[in-house]
């Protein structure tokens, strides 16, 4: 039937699913249509932010200029106080002309100026224009500006805008200035010493500057700020002043002319730094990226409408190819997962000539993956069996040889006794350890198989140690690993408590965490080190000192190849102070039905181990 139902397949013509194709190209151009749009629509975007923070650019470049004349007109003035008053005359005899040439000055430049001082090295009055009566006892010399003037004597230092309180004013009106500090020699009765020149600007001349260029009102705003990050001037400064907002300033100092991105209290934007001359202050401009938003609204408008519309004729588009393409590989989808569940049903074989034979081929090749499939389980099964086998015959030798040797000595001494109870002891022990074959045993039959083994030690040891058994009844129905008490119960013998005088203590306990089963020894011997516990069960080459050979890892191994890697041996030791090795395996309840699948290797889930397990006390009952 197979060979006829690839024949009908072949028969089929490949081009049925090429007309779905050409209309999923049509809705592809649309798409691509819908790309441009965007593109264009980002570019337009691109070439508006461009333009916005050029003309910021062109209009701080031109306020600067007219603030960098500004300060030029300043740094003259300081020069003309300097070189053609103060420098040229001695304070002794020219007195009068070094004030007539300040009011010269001041007059000349009145509408720019405040106050012109000079002081000498004691911060002392030397002389004023206009002519004022300096303020009590006012410390110039801890006055901002005079300290900057006194720290670095080679340049003009500019001040952030502050309140004139050096001089009384019959008016009582305060004015802010920027003052502009220099160290100047002065000459006193042919003596000369170091003072400073302090002109006082009026700051309402920047502030006009700075208004000017922050009346667009639309968010962007322009402020300038000292080399430090001082505002020198802000649209917002009292709120500033006052805490209520505040500016990245700081920041803005540190950057060299150019834009920048930024975000400041959550919101991005751009900035633009341009540094005036003279000063080293920095003239900041501000755009919020909500500017730009608002500038591409129109055309933001327009590309919504065109992708609504395009965004129709696509759903028409897709509702096509859905129909043509989307419900036969959906269908052929569902088949699989089903297969994939567990279910087998018939993978779906429909639609085009393509999917059809996608069909086909998947259903081909699952029926070859289970073929496949089960020969690897078969494979895997044997050669498991081979490994528990090959380390099972490990241990069982070496119980003969020590059994036998201590009753040969019990005979050779004529204790007969002794001998007889060994015999007994041995064939219990012998009884377990065969259990027909099986790896997998109850709670019950390993615990006794250890109290066999360890009843034959305490004679051959003549009673130098104490075994307890600490088990809940309940826990004798639980399954066990066959052998994996007295290979550790003989390793707690030779390195544990056979060192000791008389006073070795070995306790056996089985208790339940869980869903876990822990089986545990625990001796108070001579213990071991954390570099001699990590070796015993990751070191194969390691070479036991007493015992049968078989060390600790070859139990872990046994225990992750019957149930995997999260069981086996878990060993806890410090020195002096004893050694407990516990043995971690899944609690399950033993039934011949639960044996017989351990031992072929399959665990159950967590739902079908908690109905076994209850089905188990049930059957108990």
């Amino acid at each position: 039937m197979k060979r006829k139902l690839f024949q009908y397949l072949k028969k089929l013509k490949p081009g049925e699913i090429q007309t779905t194709l050409m209309l999923v190209v049509s809705g592809i151009s649309l798409v691509t249509m819908l790309l441009m749009g965007i593109i264009m629509y980002m570019r337009f975007s691109t070439l508006s932010r461009q333009e916005t923070i050029e003309s910021s650019r062109k209009l701080m470049e031109q306020t600067g200029e007219t603030m960098e004349d500004y300060l030029v007109n300043m740094r003259q003035i300081s020069d003309a106080v300097y070189y053609n008053v103060v420098k040229e005359n001695d304070f002794h005899d020219a007195r009068e002309e070094i004030q007539k040439g300040m009011n010269l000055l001041y007059e000349a430049n009145r509408d720019k100026l405040r106050t012109i001082a000079i002081y000498n090295s004691d911060g002392s009055l030397m002389a004023a224009e206009p002519v004022a009566t300096q303020k009590e006892d006012p410390d110039v010399t801890r006055q901002e500006w005079y300290q900057s003037a006194m720290e670095e004597m080679e340049n003009i230092h500019f001040s952030t805008p502050h309140i004139q309180n050096l001089f009384e004013d019959s008016t009582f009106r305060y004015y802010w200035v920027i003052s502009s500090s220099r160290v100047v020699e002065l000459t006193e009765n042919r003596d000369s010493q170091m003072g400073v020149l302090l002109v006082d600007m009026d700051f309402s001349s920047i502030s006009r500057m700075m208004n000017q260029i922050n009346e667009v009102g639309n968010g962007q705003y322009y402020y300038l700020c000292n080399s430090d990050g001082d505002i020198i001037y802000h649209p917002r400064q009292i709120q500033i002043s006052d805490g209520i907002s505040r500016e990245n300033s700081i920041k803005a100092a540190s950057y060299k002319d150019g834009v920048y991105d930024e975000t400041f209290e959550g919101t991005q934007r751009k900035v633009i730094v341009n540094t005036i001359s003279y000063t080293g202050w920095k003239l900041v401009g501000v755009i919020p990226y909500s500017i730009f938003t608002h500038e591409m609204l129109n055309i933001r408008y327009f590309i919504a409408m065109v992708t609504l519309l395009m965004a129709m004729m696509l759903t028409i588009i897709n509702r096509v190819v859905a129909e043509r393409i989307s419900r036969p590989i959906r269908k052929l989808n569902h088949s699989v997962m089903e297969y994939e569940a567990g279910k087998k049903p018939e993978i779906y074989i429909g639609g085009s000539w393509e999917i059809r034979h996608l069909g086909y081929s998947i259903q081909s090749s699952y029926e070859k993956s289970e073929k496949l499939m089960q020969e690897i389980v078969w494979e895997q099964n044997e050669r498991r069996k081979s490994e528990l086998d090959a380390l099972q015959s490990q241990i069982n030798p070496h119980f003969l040889y020590n059994a036998l040797d201590s009753i040969t000595w019990m005979i050779e001494g004529e204790r007969n006794d002794e001998a007889a109870f060994m015999i007994s002891q041995l064939a219990k022990l012998f009884r377990i350890s065969l259990s027909k074959g099986h790896t997998i045993i109850s709670v019950k039959d390993e615990l006794q198989h250890a109290q066999s083994y360890m009843n034959i030690q305490r004679v051959r040891y003549k009673d130098a140690f104490s075994v307890t058994f600490d088990v809940e009844p309940e826990l004798e129905k639980y399954c066990a690993v066959k052998l994996t008490l007295q290979p550790i119960l003989e390793n707690a013998i030779n390195y544990g408590v056979d060192p000791m005088d008389d006073c070795g203590e070995i306790r056996v306990c089985v208790r339940k965490e869980g869903e876990l089963l822990v089986l545990s020894v625990e001796d108070n011997g001579i213990g071991m080190s954390e570099e001699e516990v990590e070796l015993l069960l990751t070191d194969n080459n390691r070479v036991p000192k007493h015992g049968s050979g078989v060390g600790l890892i070859n139990i872990h191994n046994r225990l992750q190849i019957l149930f995997g890697k999260e069981y086996g041996l878990v060993i806890e030791s410090e020195p002096d102070e004893g050694t407990k090795v516990s043995i971690q395996i899944p609690a399950i309840l033993y039934t011949e039905e639960n044996r017989k699948i351990l031992e072929k290797g399959y665990l159950f889930s967590k739902e079908e181990m908690e109905k076994r397990e209850v089905q188990g006390e049930s059957n108990e009952k």
